[in-house]
């Protein structure tokens, strides 16, 4: 705690503000306490999964929210039924591969067909989506990046920074949508990392037992959506995407996805980045005023959020170098490999896979 060098001052405005107060008590009551109704949403499915053009599989997330008023904590959904179908007649019974987690193993999503979530959770209620219909995302015309140098913040990686920029065109009919994601894969030799650091100054890494790399990736903070509302028809130049730090002077193996989202699935994920952009105060959005595209239709006046969407995808990658230019160290970790210990096996999640990049050798 910081002491106060010189009370003086600050005894005195203490002595100001407790004689206002007196005076206020003594006339008035000066402030009525403002007491704000808290919206309390309680328990809720909250889905999350989309299905593309893409190669599969594809993920659906299923969670219950406890009330926000007092937990953030979210519950997984096991043991449900869910069923991915499209307008042509074909559907597959998702498989549970982790608590809460159900995979399609078999469905591979298509440009012009529609698509809907069905879901009968373990207590008999019944879910379903609003039908989706896939739309093909234009071509990546391409991707750069622009060296920065900003002498400002204290860590080196915010000083030198790579900015990605990415250029398209939009088709000639209105209303397209449009949602950028990326992911950046770094190669790792070491599948589990000492909390602190050793004597030496390094953190000791376990290694792995076969090739593996890092994902990394933007989740929450970091929406990236537009429309074609003032474009239509013409070029979308220098679309920023996102940061190259300067953790590392080796190559930054970036994957990019420019998706192509209905009205709703734009709608859904303005309303997530204006509330997560909230600062807190007494106007900003609740959560209970996102809606998605689900229902319970065995429950009609129960709340569901989240979103289930189908989109047509775009994707190209970029190879930053970052061995010129950059001033100062990289502010990366310096890992020491534990060759003498047993290696563990890369585990295959969002986090990291054993699989290589598709476009890594290239």
């Amino acid at each position: 705690m910081k002491r106060i060098k010189n009370s003086g001052p600050v005894l005195s405005m203490l002595r100001l503000k407790l004689g206002i107060l007196w005076v206020c008590g003594f006339v008035s009551s000066c402030l009525t306490p403002y007491q704000p109704e808290t919206q309390s949403i309680g328990r809720a499915l909250v889905v999350e999964g989309m299905i593309t053009d893409q190669p599969g599989p594809y993920v659906v997330n299923l969670t219950y929210t406890a009330d926000y008023t007092y937990t953030g904590l979210n519950l997984l959904v096991q043991g449900a039924t869910v069923t991915l179908a499209d307008n042509a007649g074909n559907q597959e019974v998702l498989t549970e591969i982790h608590p809460g987690s159900y995979q399609a193993l078999s469905m591979h999503g298509m440009a012009g067909r529609s698509y809907q979530l069905s879901i009968r959770t373990a207590d008999g209620k019944q879910y379903e989506s609003t039908p989706e219909r896939l739309k093909a995302a234009p071509p990546i015309s391409r991707l750069t990046y622009e060296y920065q140098y900003n002498p400002v913040p204290f860590e080196n990686d915010k000083r030198n920074t790579w900015e990605v920029y990415l250029d398209t065109k939009d088709p000639e009919t209105p209303g397209d949508y449009y949602r950028w994601i990326w992911k950046n894969y770094e190669f790792t030799a070491a599948c589990r990392l000492s909390p602190s650091l050793n004597a030496d100054g390094f953190y000791t890494g376990l290694p792995c037992c076969s090739d593996c790399w890092d994902i990394n990736q933007c989740y929450s903070n970091c929406i990236n959506i537009s429309s074609d509302a003032a474009i239509n028809g013409k070029s979308i130049s220098r679309q920023y995407i996102m940061s190259v730090p300067f953790t590392s002077r080796g190559m930054y193996y970036l994957e990019v996805e420019q998706q192509a989202i209905s009205e709703g699935a734009f709608r859904f994920f303005n309303s997530v980045r204006k509330l997560v952009s909230n600062t807190g105060g007494l106007f900003d959005a609740a959560p209970a005023t996102i809606g998605g595209n689900l229902k319970c239709v065995s429950h009609p006046d129960e709340a569901v959020y989240g979103y289930f969407g189908a989109a047509g995808v775009s994707a190209t990658f970029l190879k930053v170098d970052r061995s010129k230019e950059a001033v100062g160290l990289p502010n990366g970790k310096n890992v020491q490999l534990d060759n003498l210990a047993p290696c563990l096996a890369c585990e295959n999640s969002r986090y990291r896979t054993p699989n290589k990049p598709r476009w890594w050798d290239q």
